[in-house]
């Protein structure tokens, strides 16, 4: 053990801090450096800061409640602090290791087939030769992101009910009995991942439209002369040339997996019926913290689930600097 160390603790400390101090200095003097010229781009930020101090960071003083038994009549100040009980409470709690599993089900799905099916998608328009037809089928597809879920939800719930024209079409195929599709345990996640896929894939493929246009058309020319087919083409050529987006999407989306199931959509799609398969941390915290007044549990919940999110997203930052080669910051 360095004598030194031990010796002069403060000293110790004040070595190991130095190449912190020195990154800070350095940067202070950037900043400094820069700002005459940049400074009316951090004037454009203050409202978003602003935003975010008074919707994300104001709101963690509540965090406490997690560890009271809260009562709003008390009040922080007064009401009685339990240490870690709602964390066993909710570890004890059957719903919620199955909303948990919801949770994970629900969200991987959505995201491996909106990626997928997004590339499939860009690579069919990207072999559109009539641009006005492609650029039809564009908008068409593009249309759904820029609706609501209230608005795609009361779609949903007229298109599917038991005497919706889906369930008309399928008595016309033979079909004798209607489908429940949004009150059916063995449907509604695959209702939801479809819903998802409608709203999503027309924006999602504009990412990979980007990304083909970065190919070198050379290349395909090239290989073209060589006697390689368009299957060939997409297959050893462009492929590769998306994938790199392609992961990187993937581990941004593994980063936000919790926020993945989507919250407004269950809210507007779900029923008593399905809570067993379509129930997702977001709409249990809304229903039993606010619906049900179980505000210190519902809070614990939250918590547990912000911890795993930012674990989730340093995971996903390390992932993406390894696959792709790309630094985030």
């Amino acid at each position: 053990m360095d004598s030194g160390g031990a010796r002069y603790p403060l000293l110790f400390i004040m070595q190991a801090l130095s190449p912190v101090v020195d990154d800070l200095k350095e940067q202070a003097s950037r900043f400094v450096r820069y700002l005459p010229r940049l400074w009316p781009l951090y004037v454009m930020v203050i409202p978003a800061l602003i935003h975010l101090a008074l919707l994300s960071y104001y709101p963690m003083y509540g965090i406490r409640i997690a560890f009271q038994e809260y009562k709003p009549a008390l009040g922080f100040a007064k009401s009685q602090w339990v240490g870690l009980k709602q964390f066993q409470l909710m570890l004890d709690n059957p719903s919620f290791w199955q909303i948990f599993r919801n949770t994970i089900v629900i969200a991987t799905s959505k995201i491996v087939t909106l990626q997928f099916c997004a590339v499939i998608l860009a690579l069919l328009l990207n072999e559109v030769r009539k641009l006005f037809y492609k650029r039809s089928v564009q908008s068409l597809v593009y249309l759904p992101y820029f609706l609501s879920w209230i608005v795609l939800g009361g779609i949903m719930l007229e298109m599917l009910g038991s005497a919706g024209v889906v369930n008309q079409l399928l008595q016309r195929w033979g079909v004798e009995q209607p489908i429940i599709f949004l009150g059916n345990n063995r449907t509604f996640v695959p209702t939801l991942v479809a819903s998802h896929l409608w709203q999503q894939v027309g924006w999602a493929t504009i990412l990979y439209l980007a990304a083909l246009t970065s190919i070198d058309p050379q290349l395909l020319e090239a290989a073209a002369i060589d006697g390689a087919g368009r299957f060939q083409r997409v297959l050893y050529i462009i492929l590769p040339g998306v994938l790199p987006t392609l992961l990187l999407v993937l581990c941004l989306d593994f980063g936000l997996l919790f926020n993945a199931a989507g919250f407004d959509q269950v809210l507007n799609l779900y029923n008593p019926a399905v809570y067993s398969t379509g129930d997702i941390l977001d709409t249990w915290i809304y229903r039993e913290g606010l619906l049900g007044a179980r505000f210190s549990l519902a809070t614990a919940v939250g918590l547990v689930r912000s911890v795993l999110g930012l674990i989730l997203i340093v995971a996903s930052l390390r992932l993406i600097s390894r696959f792709t080669d790309y630094q985030v910051y």
